[in-house]
């Protein structure tokens, strides 16, 4: 029952991050790995995401950048190439405290200087390679990958439907680049594949119920929600570093 329980809040935030809010999606992993160890529940999840996906990226179909989005996939590309062949040298504790350090730090100087905030930033190519071959390593380790994508993209103060849509395009493209890696270091394991199915439906539910959420939240209420998530989630992975 404990599994199932966490399994399914779980792959409920895996859902409202494929809706537009990627912040949750960092939450799931660690939610499992109080049943399960990291490693296993990393895998165990990945299907999950991708299926989510093709929802999610479904729904937010015609609220794509698409120049920003061919940008990050350079990125994460480089990140996940460096995720898999670092992936026995690196520990999850490690990758958790410093996601966390950078999001804490961004999302602290956000909503703190409030007048920097309201200013959008340009788009700019390295730092969008820079950011986004961080987000696709850490995405690769432990499904990570949200607080080094909104240290890049939330500067940029796209439309909150464009921002999360595109956000949900590039995750989408992360995991499609995860499942060889996965495969080879054995964490997709065929006989999971049942608890798979059985967690796409609250998955499924929760790419809904975040689409609808945001599609009503003004651009201001949005960016504050996203940036407070991207605090608590941050705060959570550093202490589940330090901690072990």
């Amino acid at each position: 029952m404990a599994f199932w329980s966490l399994a399914v809040l779980a792959a409920f935030c895996v859902g409202l991050s494929k809706g537009g809010a990627p912040a949750f999606g960092a939450l799931a992993v660690p939610i499992m790995a109080l049943s399960i160890s990291p490693l296993t529940a990393a895998g165990l999840l990945l299907p999950v995401f991708i299926f989510s996906d093709i929802f999610g990226v479904w729904t937010y179909r015609t609220h794509i950048d698409w120049r920003i989005w061919k940008i990050a996939v350079v990125g994460i590309v480089i990140g996940t190439i460096i995720g898999w062949t670092t992936a026995s040298m690196v520990s999850d504790n490690q990758v958790r405290v410093l996601i966390g350090a950078i999001g804490l730090v961004f999302s602290l100087n956000f909503l703190f200087r409030a007048k920097a905030a309201d200013a959008a930033r340009p788009v700019r190519r390295g730092a969008g390679v820079f950011w986004t071959t961080v987000a696709g390593f850490t995405s690769f380790v432990s499904h990570s990958g949200a607080p080094p994508w909104q240290v890049w993209a939330l500067p940029l103060k796209l439309p909150k439907m464009v921002f999360a849509g595109t956000s949900t395009a590039a995750f989408a493209t992360m995991n499609a680049l995860k499942i060889v890696p996965y495969w080879h270091l054995g964490q997709l394991q065929p006989q999971s594949l049942g608890v798979t199915v059985i967690l796409c439906a609250p998955a499924l539910f929760g790419v809904f119920v975040a689409y609808r959420f945001i599609k009503v939240l003004p651009d201001r209420v949005f960016y504050a929600v996203v940036t407070w998530m991207l605090l608590a989630v941050s705060i959570k992975l550093i202490w589940d570093g330090l901690t072990g």
